[in-house]
């Protein structure tokens, strides 16, 4: 034997020793890693909140303290006017054109924050842009009290309209960053926690509001209604900042990939838009409706509560079909349910059937927000998550300004309310049928489920 061949022999003993050495090692890391309990993958927590240490666990925690951001901004916010509208308008005079006006400025300044929270935050970041946003709805509630000026009260409702699209869509947009990487359940159910925070303020105006009416002066108690909206804002404000400093920003768009792909998305867009035409219009009239057939302040305030309770509810229940089902079949089956509850109430006034249009709408109204946000979820890459929810936002508060003043101006006729609130019910169904059209587009490789996610499914 060689030289050469004594060397070449060496070199293959020694590369089989190592070959045995890497097997053994490998052996003792598998063998470890199955005595350690399963931990899924996934992505992981900025800051621990509020207890406990960085973990996925966690991320519930924050999505709820994130949800305080609809609950205010929306339950609060916008859909508390109801509850306010009947004694502003015995005490300032209003028609209810007038009333629907001021509604739809709401909304007209909605629109206006939708359009320019894509851009606010790219400049200063989801998380400054929702605190930002939270904290300018909270001064708008307070000030609002402040004034029995109609122009000054339409401001201030566009004020508001403004900051709390940017705290809504600024707020989803990280709630679908923490969402990143899990199943399409899991990622439903956490959508569907921070969408059911307007149905939690729903509930909380509705158990409040009533009884500072009662206890305060006619002439004055709408206004103690708007101090007592806003002072709970400022309470919720804190914890919604805790939250907010523990998530994570969505990812900048590259500069080859700035612009999501709308065109898929024009049924999705037209659909979204007659929803918020139509339930707009029950929200801000069907209190008043139920009043003007005698119903009283203790039936109000259990209407009102129902309702809320329902969307928070509703939101879990709707999860699994909003996960499950592709396309627009999952928003379509939701706005089927919220105009079977929209029609209810022109059946009959009598409580049985308002209790359960309040059920039946309730439970639906914020689950179609989760199901549209869920197609954008699965249909995109994470960031346009962002500027698509900002999108379609405007698409809906284009609805929201329109509807308002049309079942308003609608109203004033012999037929009253119940011509306005008809003309929801219809657009309400003309959104469901409109939907079906949403064909389902191939899911993006960053919403695809992984072995991990399986852990988390149920």
């Amino acid at each position: 034997m060689t030289w050469r061949d004594r060397s070449k022999l060496s070199l293959l003993r020694e590369r089989r020793a190592a070959a045995n050495d890497g097997h053994r090692v490998a052996a003792v890391l598998i063998e470890e890693s199955r005595s350690q309990p399963t931990r899924p993958l996934g992505p992981q927590v900025h800051r621990a909140w509020p207890f406990g240490p960085a973990v996925r666990e966690n991320t519930v925690w924050i999505v709820v303290g994130l949800a305080l951001g609809p609950a205010v901004v929306l339950g609060l916010g916008r859909f508390a006017y109801a509850l306010l509208l009947p004694p502003m308008r015995a005490e300032l005079h209003w028609s209810l054109t007038t009333a629907g006006a001021v509604n739809s400025a709401n909304a007209l300044g909605y629109l206006a924050g939708a359009l320019g929270t894509a851009a606010l935050a790219r400049r200063y970041g989801a998380r400054r842009s929702f605190l930002a946003g939270f904290g300018v709805t909270v001064a708008s509630l307070l000030a609002t009290a402040a004034s029995d000026d109609t122009v000054v009260l339409l401001g201030l409702r566009t004020l508001a309209g403004v900051s709390g699209a940017v705290t809504f869509i600024a707020g989803a947009g990280l709630v679908a960053q923490v969402a990143r990487g899990t199943t399409a359940h899991r990622a439903a159910m956490l959508l569907g926690i921070y969408f059911a925070g307007g149905g939690a303020g729903i509930v909380i105006s509705g158990l409040s509001v009533p009884a500072v009416l009662a206890v305060t002066a006619s002439a004055t108690g709408w206004q103690w209604g708007w101090v007592l909206l806003g002072g709970l804002g400022a309470v919720a404000l804190v914890p919604a900042w805790l939250a907010a400093r523990a998530s994570h920003e969505p990812p900048p768009p590259p500069h080859h990939d700035r612009r999501w792909p709308a065109r898929h998305f024009v049924a999705l867009f037209v659909s979204y838009g007659l929803f918020g035409a139509g339930y707009i219009a029950y929200m801000t009239f069907v209190v008043a409706f139920l009043r003007d057939g005698a119903a009283g302040t203790g039936e109000i305030t259990a209407f009102w509560v129902v309702l809320g309770t329902a969307s928070i509810l509703g939101n879990f229940c709707w999860a699994r079909p909003i996960g499950r089902f592709r396309g627009g079949r999952g928003a379509s089956m939701v706005l089927a349910a919220i105009a079977a509850g929209a029609i209810l109430p022109l059946v009959s006034r009598s409580a049985p059937v308002a209790m359960a249009s309040a059920v039946l709408f309730g439970g639906s109204f914020l689950a179609v927000v989760t199901s549209v946000t869920a197609v954008a979820r699965r249909s995109l890459a994470a960031h346009h998550w962002t500027p698509a929810i900002a999108a379609l936002t405007v698409a809906f508060a284009v609805g929201q300004c329109v509807g308002p003043v049309l079942t308003g101006v609608l109203s004033e006729g012999p037929a009253g309310l119940r011509i306005g609130l008809g003309v929801s019910a219809g657009l309400l169904v003309a959104a469901a049928l409109t939907m079906l059209g949403q064909r389902n587009l191939k899911a993006h490789p960053e919403t695809t489920v992984t072995p991990a996610d399986v852990w988390v499914a149920d």
